[in-house]
């Protein structure tokens, strides 16, 4: 048994691969690898897909490595747990919307990644830093996570949801953007749990031990 962190050459993985394997460690859990072969994607028992920059090129990325995107279709489809991370949950929408240009997602989430739109010109894109998470729908990997948990974001665009029953939390920043998405099997976070601290940990933990 193991959980695998897909490596796409899209950013450094270190601090996730370290945050996941201490919490593997201290919940008892299957080891954490970090890997680019879609074989060892066949075989992990929950998939982390993270992912930094844009939606294009992190799915450019995926696409290039060969075999990549079709086993880890074949893992989440069939109900192995999945948790994306900042642009690796953006791509479970159904289309990026980035600079004039849209590109596919998975569509595991219908909907789209759109540019943030704060109703306050004075606040900064990229929205960048920590932020109180908000409207956290009941869900095991949120366990022991409460409103006003503060998680940490960097990023320019969020996913908007066609079922609003599939965004799990927000954050405020000239009005809500999304910070978590989900259903099923599947879940994905727009901040990032490795930078995260406490809470960020508590996910990862909660994630490992999660039995869908």
């Amino acid at each position: 048994m193991t959980t695998v962190i897909i490596d796409y050459e899209s950013g450094n993985l270190h601090s996730a691969e370290k945050s996941f394997q201490r919490m593997a460690a201290e919940t008892g859990s299957a080891p954490v690898r970090v890997s680019k072969d879609p074989d060892a994607v066949r075989r992990a028992d929950r998939i982390v897909l993270p992912g930094v920059g844009a939606f294009a090129d992190c799915r450019a990325g995926l696409d290039a490595v060969p075999g990549m995107v079709e086993a880890l279709v074949e893992k989440v489809t069939a109900g192995t747990p999945f948790l994306g991370i900042c642009v690796g949950q953006q791509l479970m929408a159904t289309l990026g919307r980035e600079h004039g240009h849209d590109a596919p997602g998975f569509g595991w989430i219908p909907g789209e990644c759109v540019m943030i739109a704060p109703s306050d010109p004075a606040l900064k894109i990229p929205h960048m830093g920590w932020n109180a998470l908000e409207n956290i729908a009941p869900h095991p990997v949120f366990a022991g996570i409460g409103e006003g948990d503060h998680a940490y974001f960097v990023h320019s665009y969020h996913v908007l949801p066609e079922n609003p029953a599939h965004r799990l939390a927000t954050a405020d920043h000239g009005g809500p953007i999304t910070a978590a998405i989900g259903r099923d099997t599947m879940i994905g976070t727009q901040f990032h749990p490795e930078k995260s601290q406490k809470t960020g940990l508590r996910l990862i933990a909660n994630f490992l031990t999660w039995r869908p």
